[in-house]
């Protein structure tokens, strides 16, 4: 599917919801590029998540416009798919100041016990399991964005999200 409207789809949720499985699916399906938000945390960042401290509103503000900067430049061309945890709505409000209906939130929704699972059986990511817990303490979900349920498969969860975003 391709569209003429220029969208930027932010797949959000804790670690572990499939954020980059269903970030790079939904690229696939609409001809957008897809970006990982992971790829765009300071070294300081990754290290401390590796060591298992949470981070702060104060340590993700930086990585909150870098990546702001990245929708902004990608709705210049015809949008893009960005995998970013996003757990606050003041996170969100960053990444979406000044884009209005042109970014597209989408919620991984996922029990502690189903994401815990999906940790487990992760290998070679430096988020640390023990952080689950503050995730999911910080976790403000959200309440403008298309929900789905990630006990779907990877294939369900994308047509719904295609289903539900307006074109």
């Amino acid at each position: 599917m391709h569209t003429e409207k220029k969208i930027a789809f932010v797949v959000l949720g804790v670690s572990g919801v499939g954020k980059t499985t269903i970030g790079q699916m939904l690229a696939a399906a609409t001809s957008l590029p897809f970006f990982d938000g992971d790829d765009f945390h300071p070294q300081a960042n990754i290290d401390k998540m590796a060591a298992g401290v949470p981070l702060t509103d104060a340590d993700r503000q930086g990585w909150l416009l870098q990546l702001h900067q990245l929708l902004q430049a990608q709705l210049q061309l015809k949008g893009c798919v960005l995998a970013c945890s996003a757990l606050k709505q003041q996170y969100r409000d960053v990444l979406n100041n000044g884009l209005g209906n042109a970014v597209v939130f989408v919620y991984l929704q996922g029990s502690y016990e189903e994401v815990l699972q999906r940790l487990q059986q992760r290998k070679g990511h430096f988020m640390h399991t023990s952080l689950l817990q503050s995730q999911f303490d910080a976790l403000e979900p959200p309440t403008d964005a298309i929900t789905v349920a990630i006990t779907k498969t990877p294939e369900a969860i994308v047509q719904d999200i295609l289903t539900s975003a307006t074109w």
